[in-house]
């Protein structure tokens, strides 16, 4: 599962991001207000990522700028309702931080102000959201490792890359480890993304 994408932003649209990391480019739904406040196309841009699976959509990645901002939606999301699309309008209109301001005050009608969230909607958002988190508790166990520790699995992250790429094209993840550890058998430990990700399609296709 994709928790996290570095890389540069290549393109912008009306729902989603396009993010290139070491030449492998992903397709990230987000928010208006992430879209809004994404750097400009060329930049760096650091995105947390919620990977979900449906059988028919496939895979696919919802990112934020912040963690509270992916914690917000997972609560969200949790409410029968709900969908992806009505969690990302509810924190367009209300940030995390305001959001658990207007549960806390059991204001229905500043939630009712996303797109798609009529009255009963926001009262359930409201009276379910209570009492729960709205921001990351557990920041601290995901916290960046030392300089020293994080260079250590650099090579282990080229192949998760080619992996993850894989289950973005829908093949299934036994089979994309797999093939992608046959290409780094092929190609050597030090092959870059692009070329591993070509490699293992082409065992694919064998």
């Amino acid at each position: 599962m994709i928790g996290r994408l570095r890389g540069v932003v290549a393109e912008v649209g009306e729902e989603e991001a396009l993010i290139d990391v070491v030449g492998v480019g992903y397709v990230v739904r987000c928010g208006a207000r992430t879209l809004g406040r994404l750097p400009a196309i060329g930049e760096e841009a650091l995105l947390h990522v919620e990977t979900q699976w449906a059988e028919q959509t496939g895979i696919t990645l919802y990112g934020f700028l912040t963690r509270d901002d992916r914690r917000a939606y997972l609560a969200l999301r949790t409410i029968q309702g709900v969908g992806p699309k009505a969690a990302l309008s509810v924190l367009d209109v209300l940030p995390p931080g305001e959001l658990a301001s207007a549960v806390a005050r059991e204001d229905k009608a500043a939630v009712a102000r996303a797109q798609g969230v009529g009255p009963k909607l926001a009262q359930r958002i409201v009276t379910e959201l209570k009492g729960k988190p709205l921001t990351d508790l557990t920041a601290a166990s995901f916290q960046p490792l030392s300089p020293t520790l994080a260079a250590e699995p650099a090579k282990a992250s080229v192949a998760g890359e080619a992996v993850a790429a894989l289950l973005g094209l829908g093949v299934a993840e036994p089979q994309a480890r797999r093939v992608v550890e046959q290409a780094v058998v092929r190609l050597g430990e030090d092959a870059e993304p692009p070329a591993l990700i070509k490699a293992a399609l082409q065992e694919l296709g064998r």
